[in-house]
């Protein structure tokens, strides 16, 4: 039996009520809404009330702090009681009751909720906060939660943000109505202090307001750092300086939202910029840096990174020192400094693989999933590869049982996958919690470890958590270079150079956990600062080939059985080549090489014989036959009259007056010349032409030392012209050769004077 909940009317009007009636007739109408409400309009606490008289709602709020505070800011509004008419449910911590008509969670709770229950059954609307915000969770629990609304007619969906581009998620949601509600309007003045220290700010800031002040510092290192700080600043005792970050424990956080009896520096990360109020604050303080989830390609996971906040977290952070009354925000940049408009959606940023498998748990189809904005396929594709070797899916894309257990821990796959080879020991789960950057998440990850493999393992062995981190990553596997130890062949196919950080490592094999592109000598290496070790007997092949190459040192085709991981030579085994694997291999080394001098000349003497080859062809076809690139002949493919054409038009010698024959050159421009000693020539008086253009050949006359003397392409003209002077320098040079005064009559010969008269 439900439980009947009072919808009492509050004292306290907010601008969003006067709005109420309008959004109940949209979902009535259109079963779907999108809210954009300013800060301070009350759409957080007043929306969701609103909406019960036809059944319970789930509301999603970003973060555990923000869930439990909305359920108790409702409840007190409303004078309800917690874990009866309003409950929440995050991560590890629950307070609902089965007749609970007001559920808010945190957005993987949502996720877990519509695998098991794809339909969501229990709930007649689903309300999705401060959407802008982003994450994967959200984006993920908005396509799920729509599939539910398209296959059920009485499911309605309200998307609320303050800084949200509404368009496109009224287009998602069959261009549904769009609410826009202004929120109170209190005076904020903003000033700038660029290079400022936080604790130097919160001087300059404690005299001029009577207030609490709000801090924004962008992890919980910056704000133990500051709270250290600013305690030794004003005296322990005058002030209460908070923490408020997400690695706090839920009593820590919820202080934050009690009022206690002196003024009060809170320094929070970004989960204070949106969603309810922090009390008495009318100065907020901003660093204007926050850590965003991004994928770390050296370590191959999601990791927080330090970054510039964009346009829309300034102001809403800035937002929160006028959202009661008049106040200021000191922000510490350069007020010239231009911020990104808006923040990069999560779906562009992190890794996909646990997305996917939330997914696949989910029963979606990836091939046709209607995302909100959908990824790149090359980035599916690489989550898609990463879940396989994991083993979360199968080769038809299937989720198996080891998914469906790494799906159930809230981290990364691979660390899922590592927590479960390592029996969630205490060493694997402050080894997982090291790799995530994020050693003070380890209580959670132990906890989950926990509830995913079963009974935990109190103590793993070393052999034992290496086998997790080789598990976890699979495709970092590397391998030790024998001439240099130092230096790894990583499976990626990329070199890199192990760091004195990553330790003593034995063994031939290792994976590499932390890596950072560098640049030496032009070349992009990878430097390992921290691996593990892995045992020879865990690494099996991924593929098992016969494979054929070109060894240019003997110019021939090589074949072996190659044992391969992913880019990574196992074990290779010589055998000998095939002929048809071998034959594209030479023909495509002939090419990149490019034609020897023979070849060349005879392709020239095609062209100067007007003959036109089919080159490609030729080389393919005398690649079957080769058994080295040296062998290979283009000319043993030609036809009989095509060889003789070429032969006739444009041959390889030419017959001299002297009795001898010499080389012809054919060169790139087209012409054909040939080198003779000028005696051998004694007697010709017309230079020989060939080829169908009746081509002059063009002669280089030579000294008896071998020297050219002269080049013409008119022969009689020589004698006629130049032979004198040419006689007149070199006979006394070279007196043993016949240097006639006619050369029109004189006998053609190679010979000196003597050996010519014997």
């Amino acid at each position: 039996m439900p439980l009947a909940v009072k919808l009492t009317t509050i004292a306290n009007a907010l601008p969003v009520d006067a709005r109420l009636p309008e959004i109940r007739a949209h979902l009535a109408a259109h079963r779907a809404v999108v809210v954009s409400a300013t800060p301070g309009a009350g759409k957080t606490t007043r929306i969701p009330p609103a909406v019960l008289e036809n059944g319970p709602v789930i509301l999603l709020q970003p973060r555990r702090v923000a869930a439990r505070a909305t359920a108790r800011r409702i409840a007190e509004e409303r004078r309800w009681t917690i874990g009866r008419e309003v409950g929440w449910q995050i991560r590890f911590e629950r307070r609902f009751a089965t007749d609970t008509q007001l559920l808010v969670v945190t957005e993987g709770i949502l996720t877990a909720r519509l695998q098991s229950d794809p339909l969501l059954s229990e709930f007649t609307t689903v309300i999705f906060d401060e959407f802008h915000e982003r994450s994967i969770h959200s984006d993920v629990g908005l396509a799920l939660a729509r599939q539910a609304w398209l296959a059920r007619d009485d499911l309605r969906i309200i998307v609320m943000s303050a800084t949200l581009d509404v368009k496109p998620v009224a287009r998602y949601l069959a261009d549904c109505p769009v609410v826009e509600v202004a929120g109170s309007v209190h005076p904020l003045a903003i000033e700038y202090a660029d290079g400022e220290s936080m604790a130097a700010a919160v001087g300059q800031i404690l005299p001029r307001t009577a207030g609490d002040v709000l801090c924004f510092l962008p992890g919980a290192r910056e704000i133990e750092r500051a709270q250290a700080e600013l305690n030794a600043a004003t005296g322990e005792g005058l002030f209460d300086v908070l923490p408020l970050h997400g690695s706090l424990d839920g009593d820590a956080q919820d202080r934050i939202f009690r009022p206690g009896p002196r003024r009060r520096i809170v320094l929070a990360t970004n989960i204070a910029e949106t969603s309810l109020t922090v009390p008495r604050v009318s100065a907020v303080i901003d660093s204007g840096w926050h850590k965003v989830a991004r994928y770390d390609g050296g370590r191959a996971i999601d990791s927080l990174t330090l970054e510039r906040i964009p346009q829309d977290s300034a102001d809403q952070r800035a937002g929160r020192a006028a959202r009661l009354g008049p106040g200021f925000a000191r922000r510490l940049w350069d007020p010239r400094q231009r911020l990104q408009t808006r923040r990069e959606p999560e779906i562009a940023r992190v890794d996909l693989a646990a997305a996917l498998l939330d997914l696949l748990a989910w029963g979606a189809d990836l091939a046709t999933f209607e995302w909100f904005e959908a990824p790149s396929p090359e980035r599916l594709a690489n989550a898609n590869q990463l879940l396989t070797r994991l083993g979360a899916i199968d080769g038809r894309g299937h989720l198996t049982s080891l998914g469906r257990q790494m799906q159930r821990i809230p981290a990364h796959p691979r660390i899922a996958r590592i927590l479960i080879d390592g029996g969630a020991a205490p060493q694997v789960v402050a080894a997982c919690a090291r790799l995530s950057g994020d050693e003070a998440a380890s209580d959670q990850l132990r906890r989950a470890a926990a509830a995913a493999v079963g009974e935990p393992l109190v103590y793993a062995d070393d052999t034992r958590v290496r086998h997790a981190m080789f598990a976890g990553y699979a495709d970092r596997l590397g391998r030790r270079r024998p001439e240099s130890p130092d230096r790894v062949a990583l499976s990626s196919g990329h070199g890199g150079i192990l760091q004195r950080t990553s330790g003593d490592l034995p063994g031939e094999f290792l994976v590499a956990l932390d890596v950072v592109a560098a640049e030496r000598a032009g070349v992009t290496e990878a430097r390992i600062h921290a691996a593990s070790a892995v045992d020879e007997e865990w690494v099996t092949p991924t593929s098992s080939t016969i494979e054929h190459w070109f060894d240019w040192d003997s110019g021939r085709v090589r074949a072996a059985h190659v044992d391969r991981y992913d880019a990574l030579i196992l074990r290779q085994r010589p055998i000998a080549a095939d002929k048809a694997s071998a034959a594209p291999l030479l023909a495509h080394a002939w090419r990149e090489r490019g034609p020897d001098a023979a070849a060349l000349q005879f392709l020239r003497r095609a062209r100067f014989a007007a003959v036109v080859l089919d080159l490609a062809a030729l080389v393919d076809g005398a690649a079957l036959t080769a058994v080295s690139i040296d062998d290979l002949d283009i000319t043993a493919q030609l036809p009989y009259d095509v060889v003789k054409r070429i032969a006739t038009d444009a041959p390889e010698t030419i017959a001299l007056p002297s009795g001898r024959s010499t080389q012809l050159a054919y060169l790139e421009d087209g012409s054909v010349a040939m080198s003779v000693k000028l005696q051998e020539l004694f007697g010709l008086a017309d230079t020989p032409r060939l080829g169908p253009q009746r081509v002059p050949v063009t002669i280089h006359l030579l000294a008896p030392n071998g020297r050219p003397v002269q080049t013409t392409s008119d022969l009689r003209s020589f004698w006629d012209r130049t032979y004198s002077e040419v006689r007149k320098e070199l006979r006394g040079r070279y007196p043993k050769h016949p240097w006639p005064d006619d050369p029109w009559t004189a006998t053609p010969t190679h010979r000196t004077t003597r050996r010519a008269a014997k």
